[in-house]
């Protein structure tokens, strides 16, 4: 990594963005790297083996034949004996209500699964070919977003009442809730972030590759999602007392929720490397350009760079996402010192994790092909040296395309889950909440393709921006002036918050 001088000030005394670095400095790929975080490798496979398994065995055991392997023995402990089922011809008694149930099988619920894999692949392709497609794609990606999902999640709270799902329904109304408010606190930096999204579409245009390649990772996660599907829908069909399908099944969707965010990672690294590429060489036809660029940013993801993948795939999403509420809550907070003081305490302990866990690491990783706390702490030191991190605070690009993967994972999940309910009434929540995991990941798989533009982007104007004034100009020159602006509002901030706690002190002027 380059190192980077920190932000100097103009002659007036306010901060100005900081010079560009000579193009030599930029971090080159070398001919040569090593496998790193090994450790994280081994355990994601080991867990792809071991819940592979258990998918399976679970699948198999009531596909076609109720209790196949007879595993109902350790889980319905409940069920009668077989001799209390005997009873005299035309009488009840001694005859087990679960027994007298029809026995349901894994081809029951799967067929459900099945509906929810194809609206999510639908939704995905959909999603890119709309946002990559048109030149005011970053305008249909916020206004779908922001406007839609806190509509839609009063809606579907509204559907929970009406099925007498209580607890879903204060979750999903508590969650519009959170929504709108989210939203109105940062609606001030929208215009800024509708600029990042148009142009990150603009290079994800000029690189049709990538979208292929996100693409195919949709159809990579359906054949993994296929067993998954499977496997969950025979412990669904399996009759588990005290709620132990639910437990079950969150274990299964978290190992999902892994394998998901790995292969959106992988996705993320191909793409930052051909960004970074065709910034540092001037475009994808220019003849310094090395051969097969997506061919060897593909070999390097899925070989030397997986374990990284894998081990921060672990934690960066429940951090980012954790961070955004945050920053939302505290830059609206008043003159309540006590609740500053609690929210600020909270915000530094984020911001410590986001220094070892942050989505750019991911463009070092594609890069340098460095592990991944190694990346994240170079890109976090690079954003802080430059003051580029003022300006990533400033945007919510990251928050919009997160929306628009939980909205897809609502479409999904409420597809499926209203068919379940005039079929499998009891069963239609827990059917409905996996395959919204299921829409999201696959929708999160496409979304990440536009995300992977944004961060490189950041990266680049961090590292060079003479990159992104030959790319574009004009968005170098907007940057620039925003970049000055949050500069300028921090240092005030600074200095109003110092000058605040000065006027707190006892006067010492008699000493």
């Amino acid at each position: 990594m380059s190192s980077s001088t920190p932000p100097s000030s103009d002659d007036s005394g306010n901060p100005s963005p900081p010079p560009p670095a000579p193009a030599g400095a930029l971090p080159r790929a070398g001919p040569r790297r090593r496998c790193r975080d090994v450790f994280w490798l081994v355990v994601f496979l080991l867990h792809l083996l071991v819940f592979g398994g258990a998918l399976a065995l679970a699948g198999l055991n009531r596909f076609r034949v109720a209790d196949r392997f007879n595993i109902d023995r350790y889980a319905n402990h409940t069920a009668a004996p077989p001799s209390a089922v005997v009873a005299p011809p035309g009488s009840d008694v001694g005859v087990s209500k679960e027994k007298a149930l029809p026995p349901e099988l894994t081809e029951t619920y799967w067929k459900y699964y099945g509906a929810a894999g194809a609206v999510g692949t639908l939704l995905a392709w959909s999603w890119l070919a709309a946002a990559a497609g048109r030149k005011d794609g970053g305008r249909v990606l916020m206004r779908a977003a922001v406007h839609s999902l806190t509509a839609y999640l009063a809606v579907i709270s509204v559907l929970c009442f009406w099925g007498n799902h209580s607890f879903w329904g204060v979750a999903l109304a508590v969650g519009a809730a959170l929504h709108f408010l989210y939203v109105m606190s940062v609606i001030d930096r929208f215009p800024f972030t509708m600029l990042v999204l148009q142009k990150a579409i603009k290079m994800v245009w000029e690189l049709r590759d990538v979208m292929r390649v996100a693409y195919a990772f949709v159809l990579v996660m359906l054949c993994w999602m296929a067993l998954w599907s499977f496997g969950v829908s025979g412990i669904v069909a399996m009759p588990i007392p005290n709620c132990g399908q639910w437990w079950l099944v969150l274990a299964l969707s978290v190992s999902l929720f892994w394998t998901g965010a790995v292969l959106s990672n992988t996705v993320h690294v191909i793409v930052s490397g051909m960004v970074f590429l065709v910034l540092i060489h001037g475009g994808q036809a220019a003849a310094s350009m090395p051969p097969k660029p997506l061919l060897k940013s593909l070999q390097y993801a899925v070989t030397t760079s997986f374990g990284s993948i894998c081990y921060g795939s672990l934690f960066t999403a429940a951090i980012r996402t954790l961070r955004w509420e945050i920053r939302g809550v505290r830059s609206k907070i008043g003159s309540n010192e006590c609740l500053l003081c609690c929210v600020d305490f909270f915000f530094h302990i984020v911001e410590t994790l986001v220094r070892f866990f942050n989505k750019y690491a991911y463009v070092q990783i594609a890069v340098n092909g460095q592990s991944f706390n190694r990346s994240a702490r170079d890109a976090w030191e690079l954003f802080q040296s430059t003051g580029i991190e003022a300006l990533i605070a400033y945007d919510c690009s990251g928050a919009v395309l997160f929306m628009s993967t939980i909205l897809g994972g609502l479409i999904t999940g409420t597809c499926t889950g209203v068919w379940t309910y005039f079929t499998q009434r009891d069963k239609a929540i827990m059917v409905g909440s996996t395959s919204m995991l299921i829409g999201m990941i696959l929708v999160g798989l496409t979304v990440v393709v536009v995300e992977s533009a944004v961060t490189s982007i950041y990266i680049c104007y961090a590292e060079d921006p003479l990159l992104i004034q030959r790319w574009d100009p004009e968005f170098f020159e907007q940057m620039s002036e925003a970049l000055h602006q949050r500069l300028q509002y921090r240092s005030s901030r600074a200095r109003q918050i110092l000058n605040g706690r000065l006027d707190h002190l006892p006067n010492t002027s008699s000493i």
